[in-house]
């Protein structure tokens, strides 16, 4: 009998059963009043003048009013390289003690976006959260004794100065409560291996030494990783080496991609439970097994804001135009995509974070990832959203009975000076023609898409496919980035980009 887990499920339904329902508005309305307190005497807050806004009827119709919209570039370029100086309260009290490196899925160079305690606190108090709502998901009580495989960038941080610098994975691993480190795998001594490709070399020599009950990371990671202990063992599925293994959460990306070729490794279902840590915060977490929907965590040290996802309030390199509206989260409707905008207790402000989500439940402030606003393909009208993709991706897998995880696209003029828009699938289709792939394609797209088609018929000349083995993203990543963490493929590129991208290709 499972005497710990019987305790630590008794726990959690308690811890429940005295928790209040969050009321999400009036949540919001205190975290942003809580963070304006907290940094009107920051040169950010002396600067916008927080004291003013906080003595206004409309706090949040107020904030909105005084302090711009920013993405990491203009935050950067105006404060947070202050930090790197030297100086100190720039858009929070006193110094981050880490700054984490994200490059994203645009460009090479890394962000490097302050993290401070209280964001760590936050992180941890999110994390908290989603533990306890493992409760509506009816595992059974030996769960709670099993180990928890966090595969994330290394926990190795980097010193610079005055502060520590890694990915946000890497620096939450680093900062896990000293209860759970029992249950951590791989361990504190693994998790600090830089190169990822020995880091999951020794977790593939060490599967059998654990008893593996959850997994939680990025998807394309987290299936290589699972495909080398399989290899590694010669096994069928990697329910051989862990049988225990029932729950997977996700993390940064959305699920549904790699849902086919990630099922494929198993030997029976999992629970899969989608979570939504970003470099800036942990913003959402899946608490309920009804949806595969997240919920906002609104009473967490961020608060959001949304601005509606329409091509009049977006500018070409993804950023928002001045007019862009943000609505708050009493006004939202459900099924519009909308761009997230946060403020942070770790002195990010109105701050774009580059994704874009709907609401599937708005009392219960549940959302959904739908894409990027950098991977908003509006080329000659066509106005394809990241979700749309994806959705047509999953068509494509059952209609070839297939797996296609990555992909990018690209529009750009043709030979014969026509836009068309050029589709490389990371699958391994390679018996069916492309030709034959790309009129699927576009009939899906098509159908789902109401401007595509109008576009279609106009100026958008056509669609050109080409499969490619999966490994050329993650080899294509490496390159660029680096392997595994928080590291995603763009899904949408500019034609400078699109060019390295198929003189990649080429290279073999």
């Amino acid at each position: 009998m499972a005497i710990l887990g019987n305790i630590i499920k008794g726990v959690i339904e308690l811890k429940n059963t005295f928790t209040s329902e969050v009321i999400h508005e009036e949540a919001q309305e205190q975290v942003l009043k809580e963070l304006l307190e907290t940094a009107k005497a920051t040169q950010f807050g002396k600067f916008y003048d927080f004291e003013s806004i906080l003595e206004t009827s409309n706090l949040q119709q107020s904030f909105a009013k005084h302090v711009p919209y920013f993405d990491y570039k203009k935050i950067n370029e105006r404060w947070w390289h202050k930090y790197h100086e030297g100086e100190s309260n720039v858009t929070w009290p006193g110094k981050p003690s880490y700054f984490a490196l994200s490059s994203g899925t645009t460009g090479k160079t890394s962000k490097r976006i302050p993290v401070t305690d209280a964001m760590i606190d936050a992180i941890r108090n999110a994390g908290i959260k989603q533990v306890f709502a493992l409760k509506n998901f009816d595992l059974p009580a030996d769960f709670f004794e099993k180990e928890i495989m966090m595969l994330g960038s290394s926990t190795d941080l980097e010193e610079n100065n005055d502060h520590l610098e890694g990915e946000i994975s890497g620096i939450s691993a680093s900062n896990i409560p000293s209860w759970f480190r029992g249950y951590y795998k791989p361990g504190v001594e693994i998790s600090q291996i830089e190169d990822w490709d020995e880091r999951v070399q020794r977790i593939a020599e060490r599967a059998k030494d654990w008893d593996i009950g959850a997994l939680s990371g990025i998807p394309s990671w987290i299936e290589l990783m699972l495909q080398k202990v399989i290899d590694y063992h010669n096994l069928n599925n990697i329910h051989e080496i862990w049988p225990n293994l029932q729950v997977y959460t996700s993390g940064g990306v959305a699920f549904g991609p790699y849902k086919k070729s990630f099922n494929a490794l198993l030997g029976k279902p999992i629970t899969v439970i989608d979570t939504y840590l970003a470099s800036e915060g942990y913003i959402a977490t899946q608490v309920r097994p009804e949806t595969d929907a997240m919920q906002l965590n609104t009473d967490n040290g961020i608060y959001f804001e949304f601005v509606p996802f329409k091509p009049e309030y977006i500018n070409e390199d993804g950023s928002l135009t001045d007019e862009a509206p943000a609505l708050t989260l009493d006004q939202v409707e459900l099924n519009q995509d909308y761009v997230l905008i946060i403020s942070t207790v770790s002195g990010a402000w109105r701050y774009l974070i580059g994704d874009t989500i709907e609401f599937t439940n708005i009392e219960r402030a549940e959302i959904k990832i739908t894409g990027r606003t950098k991977f908003f393909l509006n080329t000659v009208g066509s106005q394809l959203s990241v979700n749309k993709m994806d959705a047509a991706m999953r068509e494509l897998e059952e209609q070839f009975d297939t797996t296609i995880p990555e992909y990018t696209i690209c529009a750009k003029r043709g030979d014969d000076d026509e836009f068309y828009h050029y589709w490389y699938l990371g699958s391994d289709l390679e018996s069916v023609n492309n030709s034959t792939i790309a009129e699927a394609l576009d009939k899906s797209l098509k159908s789902a898409n109401k401007n595509y088609k109008v576009a279609r018929s106009k100026a958008l000349k056509g669609v050109k496919v080409k499969v490619i083995s999966p490994n050329r993203f993650y080899d294509w990543n490496e390159r660029n980035k680096k392997k595994g963490g928080q590291v995603k493929m763009e899904r949408v590129m500019g034609e400078e980009k699109f060019k390295d991208w198929e003189a990649f290709i080429k290279e073999s």
